[in-house]
This record gives structure tokens, C-alpha cells and sequence, in this order.
């Protein structure tokens, strides 16, 4: 089922705010449009990453590395303990790449919706309370 900008309440105040529509697949399988997706995917170049975007591929190349390294390891079958070790080291960079992220997040998209009034920092908060709860949980 396919619904147009139109048949979305959100879509049609976005639309009218200049937003592009873009499609968006449900839990059904069946496509929607969706043009109001600021609060949770701002426009490309505003994250609070964007400073650090090569340091920060340049560290997922190396966690890269590392997991290609597992995957050699079973092949080439390495003792159980050493591949323990490299999966603790691929987790931890994992770990220290995403505490960066959620910094600058922080220091970015949350300062930038303080500014924005009372609701925006609150959604921000609630946001990023779901992202920390979620890096707990792995």
C-alpha cells in the first residue's frame, strides 16, 4: 500500500515547509512517504560528527581490520584464546567509537535544541537517554 503526502498527517506540514518526501518501508512492507524526518536525521553536514568525519572513518577502517582479522583467524584455526582477545579489542573500539559519537551529539545536537526552547531539548534528551540505554544493553 503506497499513501501519498497527503494521506500522512505529518507529511502535509512538511510538504507545505518546503521538506522533500522520502520513502519510507513499514514493519508491512508497504511504502510511505515521509518528509518531516528532522528530529530524528537532520540534514547531511549538520551532525555533530561532521569536524571529525575522516578521524572517525579512519577508526571504523581500523575496527574493519579487526573483524576481517577474526574472520582469518577461524580459518587459519587460531587458538580460542587469542581470538577472544581480538574480539575484545573490536568490541572496545566499537565501544570507544560510539562514547565519541554520543559526545559530540551532546556537545552539537543537544546544545543546538537548547537554544530551540524547552521541547526540543527535551526530545534531544529523551533521544540521546535512548541511545546510551541502547549501548548499555551490547
Amino acid at each position: 500500500m503506497t499513501t501519498t503526502d497527503a494521506d500522512t498527517p505529518g507529511n502535509a506540514a512538511a510538504a507545505a515547509a518546503g521538506h522533500p518526501a522520502q520513502p519510507e518501508i513499514d514493519p508491512r512492507g508497504a511504502t510511505r512517504t515521509v518528509t518531516d524526518t528532522a528530529e530524528t536525521s537532520p540534514a547531511p553536514g549538520v551532525h555533530g560528527y561532521a569536524q571529525q568525519k575522516d578521524a572517525h572513518l579512519k577508526r571504523l577502517r581500523r575496527i574493519e581490520g579487526q573483524i576481517r582479522g577474526l574472520q582469518r583467524m577461524l580459518e587459519e584455526d587460531v587458538y580460542c584464546i587469542d581470538i577472544l582477545t581480538q574480539v575484545s579489542a573490536s568490541t572496545k573500539g566499537l565501544q570507544s567509537f560510539g562514547l565519541q559519537l554520543l559526545e559530540e551529539h551532546l556537545r552539537h545536537c543537544v546544545a543546538d535544541a537548547a537554544v530551540k526552547g524547552p521541547e526540543a531539548i527535551d526530545a534531544k534528551v529523551q533521544e540521546a537517554t535512548k541511545a546510551i540505554e541502547r549501548m548499555l544493553r551490547s
